[in-house]
């Protein structure tokens, strides 16, 4: 793939964001018209790259930030989860154990 043909894709890619931002919005019109145009020189393809970075860098921070959050989280609920399966487990056994005796019981007094 040539470095016009990933940049278009790198555009497109870029373009189906919803950007609110002004400079990354400028950058993004800018190399759309330069892409259609057929002439994207080096300052202009430089200048597109550095947007892109410094918007989607401090996102991408964020959302590792966030998808660690969420990491911790679900080993908590995953630990959460295992002590009561085998709370339950126990109390299962002890209710086991209380019929046998109320069973047990019954069958003496029906005697």
């Amino acid at each position: 793939m040539s470095d016009r043909a990933r940049l278009e894709a790198l555009a497109a890619t870029v373009g189906a964001f919803h950007v609110t931002d002004r400079a990354m919005r400028g950058a993004q019109d800018a190399i759309e018209r330069a892409l259609a145009a057929g002439d994207v020189d080096d300052v202009t393809a430089r200048a597109y790259l550095d947007a892109v970075q410094r918007y989607f860098e401090p996102y991408e921070r964020e959302a590792q930030g966030q998808l660690r959050h969420v990491d911790r989280e679900l080993e908590r609920l995953y630990q959460l989860q295992y002590n009561y399966t085998a709370e339950r487990g126990v109390v299962a056994k002890r209710v086991e154990a209380v019929r046998g005796v109320l069973g047990a019981l019954a069958e003496l007094r029906a005697q």
